[in-house]
């Protein structure tokens, strides 16, 4: 769907067949269609794992239309030779495939990447797995809570934040491997721009996990020890102001403590021989954190203790809610959130597109499908099929077709 201001994305033109489920490989898709590709979504029989989530809008799970919203969604039983087949013939006229099945599934059902690119010596084959396509652990399950206890997420946000191991609220690893693959199969495709060739994009998760850890190399050095580092969020003082307000202040005050002088209008501090050194103001990190909640408690508002600390150069975040940050006056300036309902069942509020272009468009455009809503439409586009040959791959299961109707909250 061409968005109104008649802009074309920058993947125009670019087909991605998104076998993937849940959440790394769809949210891959979703970069790519936010960005023009034309994506198609299969799905097994089931649907996708996440159409079971609630809550729901016009009956599509809210958490799937996030990760799948302008995508056209088909609907193939892998388990028929019939159905195997009519995805080897989509994956033989796709610039990009995309999955994230252990290593073997989809080579066992001559879908693997060998397979496909006998058909499709062009095509750009992206595989999103744990630990990659090779060595002794390729075959283990891997999902983002695994990645976060085993590639050191866990035990350093326990250490550094003083608290028990704790499970994360969100799921970094298959986010990050999500965006990690779209990089990937960007820059396959310029590749191929040069030589005509596609191949095989093999994106671990586990992998990324250790780039997108900052404190990766620091930690394989050494560590930090007891040493505080400006840059450590983990540092950054949590405070509440005067009215029940949560504050979060970037830095570690260790080194910002001078400029925290200031904004307290407080220049006797900095000559106090508790604070006069980094060495004794992190002896005595407790008293220093204290005189920032009292400092903080002082204020009725959040915009007085920005304008405070924005003095001293010190910046400050308030914390919010998700459900509030739409009201956000940048939210609103940029159009960040865009309402994909279907104008009868409320409103369906998604995120748009962190990317911004001068000659082009992107972001979430049309309306999330239901399973199977696009099997016609994709099987005439892309494969010349008739009504009859449609009709009869209904008939024998290969396709299937579940409207919204047989899907809705009771």
């Amino acid at each position: 769907m061409r968005p109104e201001n008649g802009m074309t994305g920058p993947l125009e033109g670019v087909r991605v067949l998104d076998l993937s489920r849940v959440l790394s490989g769809p949210s891959c898709g979703k970069a790519l269609v936010d960005l023009g590709a034309d994506v198609i979504k299969v799905e097994p029989p089931e649907g996708d794992l996440t159409r079971t989530a609630r809550p729901r809008v016009g009956g599509i799970p809210v958490y799937f239309a996030q990760q799948n919203c302008g995508k056209r969604c088909i609907s193939v039983d892998l388990r028929i030779d019939a159905g195997r087949d009519l995805v080897g013939r989509l994956a033989a006229v796709t610039d990009v495939v995309l999955e994230n099945f252990r290593p073997g599934v989809l080579e066992r059902q001559g879908l693997g990447y060998a397979a496909v690119r006998a058909r499709n010596p062009k095509v750009v084959y992206c595989s999103i797995t744990g630990y990659g396509q090779n060595g002794a652990m390729a075959g283990r399950r891997a999902y983002a809570p695994v990645m976060h206890a085993e590639l050191g997420l866990m035990e350093f946000s326990a250490r550094r934040l003083h608290a028990e191991p704790r499970a994360e609220a969100v799921s970094h690893a298959d986010l990050y491997s999500g965006m990690q693959a779209t990089v990937g199969i960007l820059a396959a495709l310029i590749q191929r721009d040069r030589t005509g060739e596609g191949q095989h994009v093999d994106v671990s998760m586990a992998e990324v996990m250790l780039q997108a850890t900052e404190w990766t190399a620091v930690e394989l050095a050494g560590g930090q020890g007891d040493l505080l580092h400006i840059f450590g969020s983990f540092n950054a003082p949590v405070l509440r102001l005067g009215d029940g307000t949560v504050v979060h202040v970037p830095g570690d005050p260790v080194s910002s403590f001078p400029a925290w002088c200031t904004a307290m209008e407080r220049p006797d501090l900095a000559a106090d021989a508790r604070f006069a050194t980094r060495e004794a103001r992190n002896a005595h990190r407790s008293a220093m954190l204290t005189l920032f909640e009292e400092f903080a408690a002082t204020f009725s508002c959040f915009d007085e203790f920005e304008a405070a600390l924005s003095k001293a150069r010190l910046a400050v975040g308030e914390m919010r809610p998700l459900t509030d940050v739409g009201a956000a006056p940048w939210a609103q300036e940029r159009d960040a959130l865009v309402d994909v309902g279907d104008g009868q069942s409320g409103p369906l509020r998604l995120p748009r597109s962190p990317f911004r272009f001068s000659a082009a468009s992107a972001g979430t455009t049309g309306r999330p499908a239901w399973q199977g809503q696009h099997n016609r439409e994709v099987m005439r586009d892309m494969l010349g099929l008739s009504e009859d040959d449609i009709d009869r791959l209904d008939r024998d299961g290969v396709l299937i077709e579940r409207p919204t109707s047989s899907n809705r909250d009771p």
